[in-house]
């Protein structure tokens, strides 16, 4: 779908600050609120704007931590359907939070998240090394999380940028 200069704009400010109104996401694009209402309708049923979530910073939240592993996975593709057929098999676990169809080594990106260590590598023992098109994983655990779209995560220590004041 070919989109106007504006409704770009639009995607690119949403995709950094989904929370911002309609009011001041007009008054950024020079263009009424009304024609901004219309056109992420518009993205929405043509499922550009697909959904609205928040990032959120577990490791400051008592209790829930969390694990999450990266795992490359080598698959063998079907005739016919090449890797979409695995990929939708994949993601339909409700361990998994992404796949990613990769170049390089390994066929099939696999973001997993699980309480423990121990509960992503029963995942991938039991489940995901058993599909019958796969042929090897290689599982990475994140151990610290400093960036993740666009967002820095921890203390930054204390801004090193100029005041300027008028």
């Amino acid at each position: 779908m070919q989109l106007r200069e504006m409704e770009l704009d639009l995607v690119r400010i949403l995709q950094k600050d989904a929370r911002i109104s309609t009011e001041d996401l007009g008054k950024m694009l020079q263009v009424p609120a009304k024609e901004i209402e219309e056109a992420v309708e518009k993205l929405e049923k043509a499922n550009i704007l697909v959904r609205y979530s928040s990032i959120v910073d577990w490791s400051k939240v008592d209790g829930h931590e969390g694990v999450t592993a990266m795992i490359d996975v080598k698959v063998v593709p079907k005739r016919g359907v090449g890797f979409d057929e695995v990929a939708h098999r994949i993601y339909r676990y409700k361990e998994v939070k992404s796949v990613y169809l990769m170049s390089g080594a390994y066929d099939l990106s696999v973001t997993v998240e699980g309480r423990s260590m121990h509960e992503v590598a029963t995942f991938v023992s039991e489940k995901l090394s058993t599909l019958d098109s796969v042929l090897s994983t290689t599982t990475h655990f994140q151990l610290k999380k400093y960036k993740h779209d666009g967002t820095i995560f921890g203390d930054h220590g204390e801004d090193r940028r100029i005041v300027v004041s008028p």
